[in-house]
């Protein structure tokens, strides 16, 4: 059922362990793990990506990654050049692309983005790498409020007596 190796330690007795560890197969390819897949720090891939669950990304891909609803983590490994739409965004690697988070982005003190971020929640960890701009709430329209540009524009009433005084004299 399991593929056991037998290893005699220096006592001489046998002991049972597993052949491959959890490592060695996600360096293979994508590995779905309870919901999540993974795709290893060896694959390569240059295309698209859409995923109905939650992806671990440690190798490198170009293209797109949409995950609408759900959960997509760049490890350290990770390293793309993609754009990224998913529900959560957490980056730890390395990425060259703009991040659509739908609730919220992250990324840690190991990250390193290169791109435009679009979530109403983004946190960038004490030693986060970044550069680009953030969008935090599409939908709100700022209220823009004309500088002013000279005294007039200051003190409308102020100015406009004081010129009318100068001017009966």
């Amino acid at each position: 059922m399991f593929n056991f190796k037998k290893d005699t330690g220096t006592s001489g007795s046998a002991v049972n362990k597993p052949s491959r560890g959890l490592n060695e197969i996600a360096k293979r390819g994508p590995v779905s793990i309870g919901g999540k897949t993974m795709i290893g720090s060896t694959v390569v891939i240059d295309g698209n990506i859409t995923s109905a669950e939650d992806l671990i990304v440690e190798g490198k891909v170009s293209g797109t990654i949409t995950a609408t609803g759900h959960e997509v983590t760049v490890g350290q490994a990770g390293q793309l050049k993609a754009s990224i739409s998913a529900k959560i965004v957490r980056i730890e690697g390395r990425v060259e692309g703009d991040i659509s988070g739908g609730e919220k982005v992250i990324i840690s003190k190991t990250g390193n983005v290169l791109g435009n971020i679009d979530a109403p929640r983004v946190t960038l960890e004490d030693g986060a790498k970044f550069k680009g701009s953030i969008e935090m709430d599409p939908d709100e329209q700022p209220a823009i409020k004309a500088v002013p540009s000279g005294k007039a524009d200051l003190f409308p009433g102020a100015t406009a007596s004081a010129d009318k005084s100068s001017a009966s004299k």
